[in-house]
Parts: structure tokens; C-alpha cells; sequence
């Protein structure tokens, strides 16, 4: 058997693997390669430097409901070279009385490319961590067409912060979204692409990236591959918006007076 030959027999063993351990929703450890720059250049990079959110670059999206409760500008802040997005109860939120979450996008919009981030993850409440990438039109039939008239693509989320056992509790999901894959208008198709593990991640910095090519999604964690995927009818093919938000839960599981907080070291993009 060939070099090429085999390099084939072990990806498929891997995607068998993968499928597997997804299906059985057991978290996975990254094993891939290593996430090379090669022939890129870095075209935004934002460090959280000085004292508050560059809105030249960031707009907060604001949502007068939210699941269980609203997502607030009050609760985005930069302080200490972070962006931290904070999780709580408040009685004179602006929205009123209620759980307020954070939501941020950049204004700018991007084909293709290296996306990454280097964050702790939020471990309380039900809320959840979420670094992101949306097309406008990612929902609708007849525009997403299956994904190439865009996509959700969910870089990681991390919700898992209430299992018991460690090696379920340390993990992010990748997630794609598209519409318009079957003949159903109105069902959202999503590609759950599997739970992979990172090191601490909520009490430790980790990176999470997406390199988004003409032909294939590939994510990674730490700079190292965890899975690749072009779900359902292929790649988006339209300029995209990149997100960080700390969602807000049906349900909150804190007491008022309790707070939960997504740390942000960077954010940083790059193209060929």
C-alpha cells in the first residue's frame, strides 16, 4: 500500500471513530495536525487593550428578550487586556429586572480565512460560552440552499461545565447550521460534529480556531485539528459575521447576586 493509500485508510478510521464517539456524545481528543499559516496574513487581531470595546471594530447586539432573560450592553466590558462578558441577575437592567447576558459582533464581515480565539470559558448559571461565525441568511430555505448562501458555523460552545465526570466536563462543541439541504422550508439541518477536549477550559486559556478554505470547515483547538467537514450541500460561499457571546439559558441555575463571566484574551483573523 502506498504513503497516499494509507494516509486515506487512517482518516477514514478517524472519521469512523469520530462518528462513533459523537453518536455516543463522548468527548474526543484533538489528534489532528497542526493548524499551519502559512501563505496567510493576519488582517484583524483586537488584544483588549485599554478600558473598553473598540466600537469601530464591534458593535454589542442587543435583544430586548433572550431565552430567559436579555442581552445587555452593560454587561461587555475591557479591563486587565481581556474582554470579559458577564452573566447575572439585574434589578435595574435595561430591559428591566431580569438575567442579562453579552452578545458582540464585528462590523466588518469575512470570506474565508483563520478565525481564532483565546479564552476561559463561563462555568456557572447555564449559561454558555460561544465563539461564532453567521451569514445573514443562514435559516432560509431558499438563500442557505444547504449552506454554499450561508451558514451558522458554531467554532465552539461550551456547555458541558455541569458534568461529573471530568473527561465529559472539559470539552467545547463544534456545531454547522444551515436550511435549505431537503425540501422542508422550515427545518434548520445541523451538523453536530462531535465534543473535543481542551486543557482546563474554565479556568485556563485556550485557543479555539476555524480555518474555512473554498472546500471544507477544519477546527481546532490549542492549534491542533479536531475535525473537518463541509456539511450538508458544501462551505458558505457569502461574507460572514464573527461573534462571541455568553448565551443566555431557557432555565438559569444561579441565585440572584451570583455572576458568571466569559474571559477573552484576543481575537484574531487571518487570509490568504
Amino acid at each position: 500500500m502506498n504513503i497516499s493509500g494509507f494516509q486515506k485508510m487512517i482518516a477514514l478510521f478517524v472519521s469512523i471513530i469520530t462518528a462513533i464517539c459523537n453518536w455516543l456524545n463522548i468527548p474526543m481528543q484533538p489528534r489532528g495536525q497542526k493548524v499551519d499559516l502559512s501563505g496567510y496574513t493576519l488582517v484583524f487581531c483586537d488584544e483588549f487593550e485599554g478600558d473598553s470595546l473598540d466600537l469601530g471594530a464591534w458593535r454589542c447586539n442587543l435583544h430586548g428578550a433572550e431565552r430567559g432573560g436579555f442581552n445587555g450592553e452593560s454587561q461587555v466590558a475591557v479591563k486587565d487586556g481581556n474582554l470579559v462578558m458577564t452573566g447575572e441577575y439585574l434589578e435595574d437592567g435595561a430591559y428591566g429586572p431580569g438575567w442579562y447576558g453579552a452578545d458582540i459582533a464585528l462590523n466588518q464581515k469575512y470570506l474565508r480565512g483563520y478565525f481564532e480565539c483565546r479564552c476561559i470559558c463561563n462555568d456557572a448559571g447555564g449559561f454558555w460560552s460561544a465563539f461564532w461565525i453567521q451569514a445573514d441568511h443562514p435559516y432560509e430555505h431558499d438563500i442557505s440552499k444547504g449552506g454554499p448562501g450561508g451558514a451558522e458555523i458554531d467554532i465552539m460552545e461550551a456547555m458541558d461545565y455541569d458534568e461529573l465526570l471530568p473527561s465529559r466536563k472539559d470539552a467545547v462543541l463544534h456545531t454547522i447550521h444551515v436550511n435549505g439541504s431537503d425540501d422542508d422550508p422550515d427545518r434548520i439541518e445541523s451538523g453536530r460534529l462531535g465534543r473535543f477536549r481542551g486543557n482546563d477550559i474554565y479556568h485556563t486559556y485556550n485557543t479555539y480556531g476555524l480555518e474555512w478554505t473554498e472546500d471544507e470547515y477544519i477546527f481546532y483547538i490549542n492549534g491542533v485539528e479536531t475535525v473537518r467537514s463541509s456539511f450538508a450541500n458544501g462551505v458558505s460561499e457569502v461574507p460572514e459575521t464573527v461573534r462571541l457571546s455568553l448565551c443566555i439559558p431557557d432555565e438559569i441555575t444561579m441565585k440572584q447576586g451570583e455572576k458568571t463571566q466569559f474571559i477573552v484574551d484576543y481575537v484574531k483573523i487571518y487570509q490568504r
